[in-house]
């Protein structure tokens, strides 16, 4: 989309409307049908259907009404994906009359696709020349709360708006960060997230963003350091580097390399922390290379503290501490100030549901094909299945119901009581989510049961 002065511009709900004398200008972006597959999870469904029908006929001799009734439906939304127009940028749009928006573009589908160090410096190139554009006000003011919309933003984008965080923070000036060295700081930070479905750059983002809107809306800025606000926006940014999809129990249940080098003792977390101080130990990238030994001892310090308390099965042990001091908190008290550190990046770090459902529901989605990769990784390997990842036994509302029951609740509700703001912003909306999930859960339940009768 570009304004009335050339320029490409960003589609965002901030953006002013349409008026006869400034006005936006769309450009169509269609691809070749025939170099474009259908999506894979439609393929993966079709396949898994065919292979099930094939077992049922082998063992009863027919197929039941059901499998022909669900082939029909997959079917039918392959066709409605083949022939509805808005989806013709996808290149699934079959109208031969739109094949004049394509041809621009089919010497460049024809091309060898990229490596992934060419698309990483894509990326880089991308992100500098953007960098020393002006961020808007409006998007500003909007990173700050927990309703930011990360699908709307490309990966260069969001390492603009990571620089923004680290900006507006004053942390360039308190600590002497050169602009450059930070740049090349955040993106080490995205090279070293893998292309995984949930625990990947974009991910990293949403969690820095959380916290970032955490530490405005609770005012933590004239409550903590300076130096103590760095730890836990770092920490935010670094805890899941190089995450490989397979959580901690499938790491010392298969014996690979982390948990041998850990001695199974949180492998997964220990590991972003050696990554984290790897890519700073680079001059080019070593954000805190200006700092005293006492200032970078702390921070390096505070950020292993942070980054291991990620880990959930050391949940219950922070959140119990935290209960503790809660009624008393002394924002002046060291061991205090520690456990809620670990607390605000544990809250980032799982905060999806405080944000809008249609921001939440895809990384959901993310998250259980995760999972599910895990689990038939495990069976697979004959190893012990993680029951909350396993596709045959979790459903979607399943999963979440017990989750944001047992865990984010009790977690958010003692963050709520220091800071009350959070009520609204926070606790509210995962509350809606229960009653979402719990709801869909139901409906689950009684369609099972009429199937049954």
């Amino acid at each position: 989309m570009y304004d009335t002065n050339g320029s490409v511009m960003n589609i965002s709900p901030w953006l002013e409307a349409n008026s006869q004398d400034s006005y936006y200008r769309l450009e169509v972006v269609a691809v070749d049908v025939q170099s474009v597959a259908m999506p894979t999870e439609l393929d993966n469904m079709e396949c898994r259907l065919h292979h099930l029908e094939s077992k049922v006929i082998e063992g009863v001799g027919k197929a039941p009404d059901l499998i022909y009734e669900l082939k029909s439906q997959v079917e039918s939304f392959k066709r409605k994906l083949e022939s509805v127009e808005h989806l013709s940028w996808m290149g699934l749009f079959r109208d031969d009359g739109e094949r004049h928006l394509q041809a621009k573009f089919t010497s460049k589908l024809q091309s060898p696709p990229m490596s992934l160090q060419e698309e990483r410096q894509k990326v880089r190139m991308q992100f500098l020349n953007m960098s020393s554009l002006q961020v808007t006000e409006e998007v500003r003011e909007h990173l700050k709360t927990p309703i930011f919309d990360n699908w709307q933003w490309e990966e260069a984008e969001m390492l603009v708006l990571l620089q923004v965080m680290y900006t507006d923070l004053d942390f360039m000036t308190a600590f002497h960060i050169e602009l450059d060295v930070l740049q090349n700081f955040l993106f080490e930070v995205y090279c070293h997230y893998n292309n995984i479905p949930f625990h990947n750059f974009k991910h990293c983002f949403c969690v820095t963003q959380m916290m970032y809107g955490l530490i405005w809306l609770t005012d933590l800025r004239n409550k903590l350091s300076r130096i103590d606000l760095l730890i836990m926006l770092t920490s935010a940014l670094c805890h899941d580097l190089d995450h490989p999809g397979y959580n901690n129990v499938y790491q010392i249940n298969a014996q690979t390399d982390l948990a041998l080098r850990y001695n199974d003792i949180s492998p997964l977390e220990n590991h972003h922390c050696a990554v984290a101080f790897g890519i700073l130990s680079k001059p080019e990238c070593n954000i805190l290379k200006n700092l005293t030994c006492d200032q970078y001892k702390h921070i390096r310090g505070g950020m292993i503290k942070c980054i291991l308390a990620t880990d959930m099965a050391r949940h219950n042990e922070i959140l119990n501490k935290f209960k503790v001091m809660q009624p008393v908190f002394d924002f002046t008290n060291k061991d205090h100030k520690e456990v809620l550190m670990k607390i605000m990046v544990k809250v980032s770090d799982i905060s999806n549901e405080a944000r809008p459902m249609a921001v939440a529901e895809p990384w959901l989605d993310c998250l259980l094909q995760e999972f599910f990769n895990q689990s038939d990784s495990e069976k697979l390997k004959g190893l012990p299945v993680t029951p909350f990842m396993d596709r045959d036994k979790v459903s979607k509302p399943s999963s979440q119901t017990n989750f944001i029951r047992f865990v984010l609740l009790p977690l958010f509700t003692e963050l709520t009581k220091l800071f009350p703001c959070l009520e609204q912003h926070i606790l509210e909306p995962v509350r809606r989510a229960l009653d979402y999930y719990s709801t869909m859960e139901r409906a689950t339940k009684g369609e099972e049961d009429t199937t049954k009768a």
